[in-house]
């Protein structure tokens, strides 16, 4: 794996994971009754708050888990059985119905302080951790382990892909009006059951990467790298 590889798998990754579009009609009811530049100014909050969180962990993961003596292994396994929960949950019917917030704004001349009063808000549960879940954490440490086999290309990489993510997910919160008309409740809801399936999927890979690490010999390396690239 190179530093393109690895951006790119990490971007999708956390676009998954993050789900800004699957997030839009939680935010979309969190901000109700707010102007679009109430919206966005929470919008950016959101997103600058989970790129400043993403990257503490791409480049302190590693380190807090010498520290607990655990092995990248043992990790990837308990990350995938996590994820694997996350993305079972979002297939559930009520998932969405969980989050909304009929809460509106108040003044509609006050974008900083409403912003700020929504961001205190949706730092829990909406940023954390229905887009930082244990997932994300998962996935942004194990592909440190990764950048750190590459050198200074794949910390850029990563870096790179963390933005990217984050940049994605604030214009799809900008868009929440004309999404959530586009796509519709029903089309929100396919979307959301679609990448809980594809987090389910990205879990199981994770599980089987892990028991390889930990049991050599024990699941061929078909399964575990399916799609090899670049070499016989």
């Amino acid at each position: 794996m190179d530093a393109v590889d690895l951006g790119v798998n990490l971007f999708v990754a956390l676009f998954a994971l993050v789900d800004p579009i699957g997030n839009v009609p939680i935010f979309a009811a969190a901000t109700a009754g707010a102007t679009t530049r109430q919206r966005l100014s929470v919008a950016a909050l959101i997103c600058v708050f989970a790129a400043a969180f993403l990257a503490f962990f791409f480049f302190t993961g590693l380190a807090l888990l010498q520290f607990f003596g655990i092995s990248l292994a043992a990790f990837r396994i308990a990350g995938g059985i996590l994820l694997l929960l996350l993305g079972l949950d979002m297939t559930r019917e009520d998932f969405l119905k969980s989050f909304t917030d009929s809460d509106s704004a108040h003044d509609v001349t006050d974008v900083r302080g409403y912003a700020r009063r929504r961001f205190q808000r949706l730092v829990v549960p909406f940023a954390i951790p229905l887009m930082i879940g244990p997932g994300a954490i998962s996935t942004i440490i194990i592909q440190a382990g990764e950048a750190s086999k590459i050198g200074y290309a794949g910390q850029v990489a990563g870096v790179a892909a963390i933005a990217a993510a984050c940049i994605a997910a604030f214009f799809c919160f900008a868009a929440t009006g004309p999404i959530s008309r586009v796509l519709g409740e029903v089309g929100m809801s396919i979307i959301v059951r679609v990448l809980g399936l594809i987090l389910c999927a990205l879990a199981i890979q994770f599980i089987l990467l892990g028991l390889s690490e930990a049991i050599p010999g024990m699941i061929s390396g078909a399964v575990t790298t399916p799609y090899p690239t670049g070499g016989h």
